[in-house]
């Protein structure tokens, strides 16, 4: 009798976990034809009959990948049941807790997960949406860097020199900023709020109405143009008014060094990108400033009245409790301010579209003009081959920012 109680058990685990197998694959399955790289228009998407006879005419070695993936999800899947199936408890969470979960993981999977397997498809893809994607392998990917050997070809290069300097400047400038703020508005002086207030507006108005605001600021005949002039007259120099968004001269050719077009990587950054460069700090400095702030309102003020006890000035103490205690802030503001310069978008195709002369050029941009075919013809496989490479330059950045400022954190 045990014995037949047992085998009825067993048999109950190998079946749920057979039917949780299916279940997983049958919904990646479905999740993978939903986002099929397919020819578009009208005619195939007039039925789901005529829908499906595009996928299959031209989407089956996607489908083939996206299988292999899901049945290596639904056996580990399958594993878990048939482990956690004969304790009762165990089994109730596991279900209750993915019952819970299912509209979610529904959702992602259909329009997060889908969709990065499409783009990772595609990126091996000629495909410009309207005729059947052609597989090409790594060409896409060969073409990104093919600036080393063919100037011709170094949009994807000089898109990633620019966010370089981008980072580079707007990064250390905005945390030290945020930084200064934070203290002064922690600080005790009158109308703080209303500061604290006016101070944070830029952050929380449009980008786009901030962008479109500093366009007109820095307008040859604007506010900015005329506003130097008016300081710069009455001291007797004499002022040419800047087109701040117009002038490709990069910062190293304003001291005087002539450098050809063939070393444009020996200019530095354009007088448009670093007028771009100083928006973004403006806009973006108050969101991490309310950061340092929240983090300044957590440390203890006894360590503060221990150290001027003790005589170290204010610089001092800044420097030894502050900054140290800060650190954990420090590195969350550094990573989120490198990953928002790599991925500036917004501003550039406002007030730039990459000009002039590709020296405000990012690569979010890019990939926005090959897939959307405002210069040219559409390539939407080489638009995700470059976010893809993008995504990796993003992830090897963080992971090594973390090891270099992560180091000590852990004990504040």
């Amino acid at each position: 009798m045990q014995s037949t109680v047992e085998t009825s058990h067993k048999w109950k685990r190998i079946f749920a976990g057979i039917l949780t197998f299916a279940v997983i694959v049958l919904v990646i399955m479905i999740v993978a034809v939903m986002n099929a790289p397919t020819k578009g228009g009208p005619r195939v998407m007039e039925t789901m009959q005529t829908y499906l006879a595009e996928v299959k005419r031209t989407a089956i070695p996607f489908l083939v990948v996206v299988c292999v993936l899901a049945v290596s999800v639904g056996i580990m899947a399958a594993r878990t049941v048939y482990k956690v199936w004969p304790n009762r408890k165990k089994r109730r969470t596991l279900f209750t807790a993915y019952s819970f979960l299912t509209p979610y993981l529904i959702i992602t999977a259909i329009f997060t997960v889908g969709v990065i397997l499409f783009a990772l498809y595609i990126s091996f893809t000629k495909y410009d949406i309207f005729t059947e994607p052609v597989w090409i392998g790594l060409n896409n990917y060969k073409k990104a860097f093919m600036g080393f050997t063919d100037s011709t070809q170094k949009d994807f290069l000089q898109a990633l020199y620019n966010v370089g300097w981008y980072s580079l400047i707007v990064v250390p400038v905005q945390t030290a900023l945020a930084i200064a703020l934070a203290v002064l508005l922690n600080s005790r002086i009158k109308m703080r709020n209303f500061f604290r207030t006016i101070f944070y507006a830029p952050s929380v108005t449009s980008s786009v109405v901030i962008t479109l605001i500093f366009v007109w600021l820095y307008l040859k005949g604007g506010f900015l143009n005329g506003f130097l002039t008016s300081i710069l007259t009455p001291l007797g120099v004499e002022f040419e008014s800047i087109n701040w968004l117009g002038d490709p001269r990069g910062l190293f050719q304003l001291f005087g060094f002539e450098i050809d077009s063939a070393h444009w990587y020996l200019r530095g950054p354009s007088i448009a990108w670093m007028a771009i460069m100083f928006q973004n700090i403006f806009t973006t400095a108050p969101t991490f400033m309310i950061m340092f702030l929240a983090g300044l309102q957590d440390i203890n003020p006894v360590l503060y009245e221990a150290a001027s006890i003790d005589g170290a000035s204010g610089w001092q103490q800044f420097k030894k409790i502050t900054l140290p205690l800060l650190r954990p802030i420090i590195l969350l503001v550094v990573v989120l301010g490198t990953i928002g310069t790599l991925q500036v978008f917004d501003q550039v195709y406002l007030a730039t579209q990459g000009g002039p002369l590709g020296t405000s050029l990012t690569p979010v941009y890019l990939i926005f003009r090959e897939a959307m075919g405002s210069q040219g013809p559409i390539n939407m496989g080489y638009a995700s081959a470059l976010a893809f490479i993008l995504a990796a330059i993003i992830f090897i950045l963080t992971l090594f920012q973390r090891k270099v400022l992560e180091r000590g954190t852990e004990q504040y």
